[in-house]
């Protein structure tokens, strides 16, 4: 018994001086065209991005994103291409563009375009931590 509750204490201290679990959160500003992307709580990135443009809505709110996609194709807009897409909420996603001349400004069906190279980042950093250390989060 004694040895029993001894394993039981080790194991108790061994998780709780285990290092928290990494998070990636991107915050995005409607108002701004920016996202800022902090890793465990210090901001890591901040770039330019666009977003639904008239017409179009891009979704408020926090969210885990649901799955990733090195590359998708939306068969709802004449197959555009997606790199690095991460999906977050439905069929809206944080992706690569190629239209990188409109980042600043309101361009997008709705997804929440970035700069190729920036999107490869984004999208390596929530495959590295997973899906469930990762948080999207839209505000106007």
């Amino acid at each position: 018994m004694v040895r029993t509750l001894f394993a039981a204490v080790a194991v108790a201290a061994a998780l709780m001086c285990a290092p928290a679990q990494a998070s990636v959160v991107a915050r995005v500003s409607l108002s701004q065209q920016r996202v800022d992307v902090t890793v465990d709580g210090t901001l890591a990135y901040s770039w330019p991005v666009s977003t639904a443009r008239r017409g179009f809505v891009t979704p408020t709110g926090s969210w885990r994103p649901i799955r990733t996609e090195r590359m998708w194709y939306s068969r709802k807009y004449d197959m555009s291409p997606m790199p690095h897409s991460v999906f977050f909420y439905g069929g809206y996603a944080i992706h690569a563009t190629g239209y990188v001349r409109s980042l600043g400004r309101p361009a997008s069906h709705g997804c929440v375009r970035l700069h190729p190279k920036n999107a490869a980042i984004f999208y390596a950093l929530v495959r590295a931590r997973g899906l469930g250390n990762a948080r999207v989060v839209i505000v106007r």
